[in-house]
């Protein structure tokens, strides 16, 4: 019992680990996960679009893609896409983030297709009919009125998938980091690695709870709030129809 205590719970090596954890470990790991988030976002609204389109020559790519870099295992998409990059010898790329951000971009695109399109099929098909009533197009309606409806739906979906990306960038590692580049992961493995102690991964898990865990309670709150509803206030004032006397019968 004492071995397993001092192995992970070495408050000493907790506390000099911490430090680079909550610095430059922490922005690090939010950067990656915000701006793969963001530009998986665009990958996957695009995916939506096309996967949804009525010529199958668009659908086809849209379908492989999704297939392709769903049934990839992550490190290995870090790996393929990173290995691709460098081995073309950009000048300019001096750093592994943006082959970082590409590689996670790609896959969360993936998963964010099929979440923006389940949430563009489940909008009722009478609000496409009805924009066409008024004389829009079909891109017109599908900007202006399904899409902003389908996007409100998977909003907890959403937020679980940036929290998947956010413990997917412990991958980045497989891509070589300097000191200042390295994100939460690589912080605590290195220590871990130094002191032949595991207390350095036990403070890098507890700054990834520290990210998900509220991520995780506002999926629950944006849920409920979505399934719920707000109570329309004239409900709420509208008197008692049902006589008093009647009641107490």
């Amino acid at each position: 019992m004492n071995a397993f205590l001092h192995n992970f719970f070495d408050w000493r090596l907790i506390g000099q680990v911490l430090p680079d954890l909550l610095t430059y470990g922490l922005r690090n790991t939010l950067v990656l996960a915000v701006a793969s988030a963001l530009l998986g976002s665009v990958i996957g609204l695009v995916l939506a679009v096309v996967g949804l389109s009525h010529r199958w020559w668009l659908r086809l790519p849209a379908r492989i893609y999704t297939d392709l870099f769903r049934g990839l295992p992550a490190a290995l998409t870090i790996l393929i896409v990173g290995e691709g990059v460098f081995s073309a010898q950009v000048s300019w790329l001096t750093s592994p983030y943006p082959v970082a951000i590409l590689a996670m971009s790609l896959m969360s695109g993936a998963y964010i297709g099929e979440i923006f399109r389940s949430g563009i099929q489940s909008v009722d098909k009478g609000q496409g009919e009805a924009c066409r009533a008024l004389g829009l197009t079909h891109g017109q309606a599908l900007r202006l009125v399904v899409i902003p409806q389908g996007v409100r739906r998977v909003l907890p979906a959403m937020v679980n998938q940036f929290i998947a990306i956010i413990k997917d960038s412990s991958l980045v590692y497989f891509l070589g980091l300097v000191t200042s580049q390295r994100e939460l992961f690589r912080i605590g493995q290195d220590d871990a690695m130094t002191t032949g102690n595991l207390s350095p991964l036990l403070a890098t898990g507890l700054c990834y709870l520290l990210l998900t865990v509220p991520l995780t309670h506002l999926v629950n709150s944006i849920d409920r709030r979505l399934r719920e509803g707000s109570r329309p206030a004239a409900a709420a004032d509208e008197p008692s129809l049902v006589d008093p006397k009647e009641a107490l019968v």
